[in-house]
């Protein structure tokens, strides 16, 4: 066994967080302040007390406020890909069941996102916006695509409308309709706007067999 005297401050470096750890608990902090209250809303000066820690630390692992945001972003669609996937294996259990289990999953994830956030990146962080839209038709064109296609090859999708058409109209739709403007003119949340969507579109594409499942 070792006896050599421990260094006082050796268990403080052992406890001490590595540098993914605390970039990650940056990246945590930051989408919950930014979901909730907006990008334009939290500064950096209000992240950097929440988190305990310096803004020169704070900088230290991100560069700027939009540096930051596109971490919380690609944060926010890893899990939501991670999440889907997870969906996407249980594709066995059926159309109906597999469609419930990707809406909710879906849902869960817009829930997290307030208005002011949409609304705030659009006007501060366009290209940040841009990259939520790129995302977003990825993430509708991978999942709606595969179990459109399922719901096809099962007789609960109409096979006389191509999948690509039914999946273009749906991210045309969503692309008009799902932006802070349209939303506010509408009065609805972004959630609410997508799954009407996707609830319209879907019912078009659904056959008499697929309804009875449903």
């Amino acid at each position: 066994m070792d006896d050599r005297p421990t260094h006082p401050n050796e268990n403080r470096r052992k406890a001490a967080p590595s540098g993914n750890s605390a970039r990650q608990r940056i990246i945590t902090d930051a989408r919950r302040h930014f979901f909730a209250h907006g990008f334009k809303g939290v500064t950096t000066d209000d992240l950097a007390t929440a988190l305990g820690m310096s803004k020169k630390t704070l900088y230290a692992h991100f560069p700027s406020k939009t540096a930051l945001l596109e971490a919380v972003l690609l944060d926010k669609f890893r899990e939501v890909n991670a999440d889907l996937s997870g969906v996407a294996v249980g594709a066995s259990l059926g159309f109906a069941a597999s469609l419930q289990q990707l809406l909710a999953c879906m849902q869960r994830h817009m829930e997290e996102i307030q208005p002011p956030f949409i609304r705030d990146i659009r006007r501060e962080a366009p290209d940040m916006f841009k990259l939520v839209e790129t995302r977003r038709a990825e993430i509708i064109q991978r999942y709606f695509g595969k179990l459109l296609s399922e719901g096809r090859r099962t007789g609960l999708i109409r096979k006389d409308v191509p999948v690509n058409f039914i999946l273009e109209i749906l991210l045309e739709a969503v692309q008009a309709i799902v932006n802070p403007q349209r939303m506010e003119e509408l009065g609805l949340m972004p959630k609410q706007g997508l799954f009407m969507i996707i609830k319209i579109v879907l019912e078009g594409a659904i056959t008499e067999k697929g309804r009875q499942k449903l």
